[in-house]
């Protein structure tokens, strides 16, 4: 009988927090990225692994915003899934959240290969804030998780290369303007699930690449990986050779048995076939290997520590058991960027799969007898042929479209009049945020809003600012060729273009705020505070002029009586000003403006938890401990709470001498 490859449309409900608005605000400072490293560091690595961490290394999210909208509240969530499946494996896709397979089941054992979250909860950990737990990912873009994680891509359904079908995702990566796809099908009779990745340079000039392909599965394992040694990467930035499985006493290839979250990327030796896998106590689990282009392999660990464990519990709900990540990537580590070459691409061929092996013993014969184990139930040359075979599929064009992406993408191919076979970017997919830059591009002018809502994202490629450059100078146009500007590194003449925004009729708040940026960079704290304090007073009053209510001008809230859009637009943009105005009035001492600041937040915003920090900060300048304690005893949890940062800590340590409580201990390294 013909066994048959389905693809369908399900629907998944689970436990979800809502996403929420982005944040409004243009992303202005330098990137807060834990995963670098000393410069001592440096000079002890391999030449390439160094050029290649010095090769240019994001400094900026721009074009792409702040995803700090969501909260802790989960309800039951219907979420789109498309379903691969054929009699040996059943694959789950999230479309609508970067393409995540969520699920990977072996049908004949009824096995999850995954790590499967049972529950949809946002957290502060891909470059631009949002991110969940589970599942495989697909990081593209620069060191970190991609800034897709919780955003929509196309898929398709094409012809796959044995004649069934596949699964074609596809997108725009913003950071580096990259379009890729990621291909998936199941050969017929085979126990793996097969990925082709394909990533596109259009442009005429080297752009530096990054993609890791992040696992998560049960970390009650061994993770296997064919190396003797390993760079160690902790959260006090060092990066370290250090030797495999065995590092200071404990034997790191059992993630459970770590104390620390920490990064070990395996130097797999040339010759040596890439894969990685991880087994359980009876030598049962997955296993992932790939075409040679993808060369690293890492294992990341949360460890037993009280950090790890909290960040453990944060991201699921109570019962769950605990997760590590086995990833592949195009470098050794993911502190490193490669070059693709102009007008290039690359591509390679990864699978996925049951796996069983020994876990036990000494490490040497475990790796031999797991890489014979691997060659007998999928050799190395059948993975170098299927990656040949599915090359020619590569550029097939889609059929049935079975989700949207975003319209990104369709932009610039509008703009360029790029060909790209096989990841059609069709103008039907230009959106409400697209619209203006598409008048740009057309009619040479920036349009102002309609309906008075706060401006959209601004795009800081070069031939966007220079189309800004010679529109006609409104305050729009000055603010969004200001962020261009900034973006490029032309501080002074961003400055010039925020400045001559301020000379127009209408809102003054966002480049005053933008301004405001540039003074603290600049160490002008003062002037900065001066500028806050008149951005949040000229939001404030624009806010009330948009719902049309003179009386509520006076305040954030007086938007309140607008439409639910209008509302939602309005707040987001007062908690974002004026959380920053707060701050920047605080390392100024002007507590009486701060709280003026506070006191005119929606009390939503001032409900949440990263408010309640704020509000604990407020507290204390004024001199109110007892109440700044108060705060801390009556409990709160800050939704967007960045990987790595220690500012609950350093709050309570400004409140008191006694040890942190476990609910606020998120360090990820050990106490200094």
């Amino acid at each position: 009988m013909e066994i048959v490859t389905t693809i369908r449309r399900e629907v998944l409900t689970l436990p979800a927090a809502p996403l929420g608005p982005d944040n409004p605000l243009p992303p202005l400072r330098p990137l807060d990225e834990m995963h670098r490293i000393e410069d001592r560091d440096k000079e002890d690595l391999p030449r390439d692994m160094a050029r290649q961490i010095g090769h240019a290394p994001l400094h900026s999210l721009l074009p792409v915003r702040v995803r700090d909208g969501y909260g802790r509240r989960r309800d039951p969530a219907r979420i789109d899934t498309v379903v691969i499946e054929n009699d040996r494996l059943r694959a789950t896709v999230l479309p609508g959240l970067g393409g995540r397979i969520a699920s990977l089941v072996h049908r004949p054992t009824g096995r999850e290969l995954l790590y499967r979250n049972p529950v949809l909860q946002p957290a502060n950990f891909a470059l631009n804030g949002a991110w969940f737990s589970g599942g495989i990912e697909w990081n593209i873009g620069a060191t970190g998780h991609t800034t897709l994680s919780c955003s929509p891509v196309h898929a398709a359904v094409v012809p796959a290369p044995d004649g069934g079908r596949m699964l074609r995702l596809w997108e725009w990566e913003r950071l580096r303007d990259l379009p890729f796809q990621v291909d998936l099908w199941l050969p017929d009779g085979s126990d793996f699930l097969h990925v082709g990745v394909r990533v596109r340079n259009p442009h005429d000039r080297p752009v530096p690449t990054y993609w890791w392909s992040n696992i998560a599965v049960p970390e009650e394992c061994r993770v296997l990986a064919p190396a003797e040694e390993a760079w160690h990467f902790g959260y006090t930035r060092r990066l370290r050779r250090v030797p495999v499985p065995e590092y200071e006493g404990v034997d790191r290839t059992y993630p459970a048995r770590s104390t620390y979250p920490a990064d070990y990327f395996y130097e797999v030796p040339p010759e040596r076939r890439r894969w990685i896998a991880a087994v359980d106590a009876e030598g049962h689990g997955l296993v992932q290997t790939s075409t040679d282009v993808l060369r690293g392999r890492k294992l990341f660990v949360w460890g037993r520590g009280p950090g790890g464990r909290s960040w453990q519990q944060w991201l699921t709900e109570p019962g769950t058991g605990g997760y590590c990540e086995i990833q592949a990537g195009l470098a050794r580590t993911q502190l490193e960027h490669v070059s693709l070459p102009p007008t290039s691409e690359v591509t390679w061929l990864e699978t996925y799969g049951p796996f069983t092996s020994r876990p036990e013993g000494e490490w040497t014969g475990v790796l031999q007898e797991a890489e014979a184990r691997l060659e007998t139930v999928l050799p190395r040359a059948d993975v170098d042929a299927a990656h040949a075979a599915w090359l020619p599929h590569a550029d097939t064009e889609p059929g049935e479209r079975l989700a949207t992406g975003s319209g990104w993408g369709a932009l610039e191919v509008l703009r360029n009049g790029w060909k790209l076979p096989g990841t059609p970017f069709d103008e039907t997919a230009l959106g409400e945020e697209q619209e203006p830059w598409r008048q740009l591009l057309r009619a040479g002018s920036f349009p102002e809003p309609s309906d008075g809502r706060p401006p959209g994202p601004t795009l800081v490629a070069p031939h966007w600012r220079d189309m800004l450059e010679t529109a006609p100078a409104t305050p729009l146009a000055e603010y969004h060729l200001g962020v261009a500007q900034w973006h490029a590194g032309d501080r002074a003449q961003a400055v010039r273009s925020w400045e001559r925004g301020l000379r127009g009729s209408g809102p003054v708040w966002p480049s005053l705020r933008c301004l405001a940026v540039a003074d603290q960079e600049d160490r002008h704290h003062q002037r900065a505070a001066d500028r806050y304090a008149e951005a949040f007073d000229d939001l404030c009053r624009r806010a009330g002029e948009t719902a049309g209510d003179a009386e509520g001008a006076g305040d954030a809230e007086g938007a309140a009586s607008g439409t639910a859009a209008g509302r939602d637009a309005w707040t987001a943009v007062a908690a974002a000003l004026g959380r920053e105005a707060i701050e920047a009035l605080l390392a100024v001492g002007r507590t009486a403006d701060a709280r003026s600041v506070w006191e005119r937040l929606d009390p939503g915003t001032r409900a949440r938890g990263r408010f309640r920090l704020v509000e604990t900060g407020l507290l204390l300048a004024e001199g109110r401990r007892e109440q700044a304690r108060a705060v801390f005893d009556e409990g709160f949890e800050v939704a967007d709470l960045r990987e790595g940062d220690e500012v609950i800590g350093r709050l309570w340590s400004a409140l008191t001498d006694e040890p942190l409580p476990e609910r606020y201990d998120f360090r990820m390294r050990p106490p200094s």
